[in-house]
């Protein structure tokens, strides 16, 4: 927005948190902001990179080049928060080799290889459920400790690996529950 600095407040009205406790919880991690100043945004965004560990870059495989996997490889956001989609599996043959985001879609049998390669830490599944078992035991076998499951699939996983399931049909139920009752 062009904005060089932002005040508590600001934050507040953006994130619906309160701006007493968005100072509470900045000045836990240090000074970073001037009473009646405001923060300095440059500075304050790479001070929040430090405490959420997002400093630096992250490669993730995105497993799914369907509608869910375009949206997710076409989404900026990772980039900005050092975040990158290294590489993008699929098993269809018509969607192998085809640009999906800042990348080309690899066929699936080189999962393994490319993980290695590429130094991938977290994978992203947005495969049906039916072959969500599968990609999570390759990415496993791979070395991937954090897995995102965007399946309806519960997952059996060996317990030194985190797994995050979130299908977006559940979350805007939820979301409707919560916010219309």
């Amino acid at each position: 927005m062009g904005k060089v600095r932002i005040s508590s407040q600001e934050i507040a009205e953006y994130t619906n948190i309160n701006a007493t406790q968005i100072r509470r919880d900045l000045s836990a991690f240090g000074k970073f902001g001037k009473r009646g100043v405001g923060y300095n945004i440059d500075s304050l965004l790479g001070e929040i990179r430090k405490i959420l560990r997002t400093q630096g870059q992250h490669n993730i495989a995105l497993i799914g080049a369907g509608r869910l996997g375009q949206a997710i490889a076409s989404s900026a956001i990772f980039a900005e928060h050092g975040i990158n989609i290294a590489s993008v599996f699929d098993t269809d043959p018509e969607k192998v080799g085809r640009p999906i985001g800042h990348v080309s879609v690899t066929d699936y049998a080189r999962l393994g290889e490319l993980v290695r390669e590429k130094n991938i830490i977290v994978g992203v599944l947005a495969v049906p459920a039916s072959a969500a078992q599968r990609a999570a035991d390759d990415l496993v076998g791979s070395g991937v400790k954090i897995i995102f499951n965007y399946s309806e699939a519960l997952l059996q996983v060996p317990p030194d690996v985190t797994v995050h399931t979130s299908s977006p049909a559940v979350d805007l139920l939820y979301a409707l529950y919560f916010y219309l009752t």
